[in-house]
């Protein structure tokens, strides 16, 4: 008998340690890349992520010779089951370059396409195509506001959806300086309208690089974001009013290479930002770190490091979002990749 209850304890035990290593080997942190060798592009740059209501995601980015070339347009991969699909170029409007895609999933379930087509940043056009079967056929693109150049709507950054129903992106012109503006949209999309460009509160920001807000709302009215800049730190501007007003521009504490960011907010309010911490203008764009802020993006004190990387390493232009507790980033991996990590905000906080 004594010998039959401790061969039901060790099959407990056993049990118990099966299941254990299974929780946490199905839990763990996922980061792969999302296309192998030969994809039909010799680089790519600026991803963009998004997580379908039932449960595949969709990637893009731009790919081609080099950042610039005319031959450079815009690929999309679907994650389904798992895995993911060979890369698909899906816009590809005329011999001249294409850049930042943005992927954004309204309220409703359609999936929008937004990117830029122009040889250089102050000629650029801002396109949208859309998907109402979770990327697997496309609109024919449409200029998002004709005529306009210098670039509407989401720079490179998602946009947000407001406790009104309106949309709000992230905008920025690079001609005559640099200027940081908002695209408001009241129709789902349809029409755009551009606030003015930002104030400056601090004469060190005169003549520097501001640009790609990302942003989030803290309650109802209250939106911020944060901004790429030239000087060594991550930038901060606030609103009252459902971002039709905004602060001047300052500075944070947080360091900021001159390369791309992004943030996304958890259910429970609390923040998950994805940068480069250099400090030095064009400074080194690894390790990358995702780091999460409890008090509004006031203080950053959690921090994961997902790439590691150091001096001529890139890992770039991270795009992320989240779902309930679960994040999902996509980010530039030495312009030759796009590599995907996808975990939890309990993975930063118990590293």
């Amino acid at each position: 008998m004594f010998q039959s209850i401790h061969m039901q304890y060790l099959a407990i035990r056993l049990f118990g340690f099966l299941l254990f290593c299974s929780f946490t080997s199905n839990n763990a942190p996922i980061k792969e890349f999302i296309f192998g060798k030969d994809p039909g592009f010799e680089q790519c740059h600026a991803s963009t992520v998004v997580h379908l209501k039932n449960g595949p995601f969709l990637a893009a980015w731009f790919g081609g010779k080099e950042e610039k070339a005319d031959d450079v347009g815009i690929w999309l991969s679907r994650r389904v089951n798992g895995h993911w699909d060979a890369p698909k170029r899906v816009a590809k409007l005329r011999n001249n370059a294409h850049w930042n895609p943005v992927l954004f999933q309204s309220p409703s379930g359609r999936i929008f396409l937004y990117f830029k087509v122009g040889k250089e940043i102050p000629q650029w056009e801002t396109w949208v195509q859309t998907s109402d079967d979770d990327g697997k056929t496309w609109s024919v693109a449409r200029e998002l506001v004709a005529g306009d150049h210098g670039g509407r709507g989401p720079v490179k950054n998602k946009p947000i959806v407001l406790s009104d129903g309106s949309w709000l992106a992230g905008a920025s012109h690079e001609e005559n300086g640099f200027h940081v503006f908002l695209d408001r949209s009241n129709d789902q999309g349809k029409t755009w309208k551009a606030t003015p460009y930002l104030a400056l509160g601090d004469s060190a920001l005169v003549n520097e690089l501001l640009i790609q807000p990302t942003l989030w709302e803290s309650a109802p009215g209250q939106v911020h974001m944060l901004l790429r800049s030239s000087i060594g730190v991550i930038c901060r501007s606030d609103s009252k009013d459902g971002g039709k007003t905004w602060s001047p521009v300052y500075k944070t504490s947080l360091p900021n290479p001159n390369s791309g960011i992004d943030v996304t907010k958890l259910p429970d309010g609390r923040l998950v930002l994805a940068y480069n911490p250099d400090n030095k203008n064009w400074g080194s764009r690894a390790p990358l770190i995702l780091a999460v802020s409890a008090d509004n993006g006031h203080t950053w004190p959690h921090q994961l490091v997902i790439e590691e990387g150091k001096g001529e390493d890139e890992f770039s232009y991270p795009a992320i979002i989240s779902y309930g507790d679960s994040i999902a980033v996509t980010y530039t991996w030495q312009r030759r990749n796009v590599r995907f990590w996808n975990g939890t905000v309990h993975d930063i906080l118990h590293k």
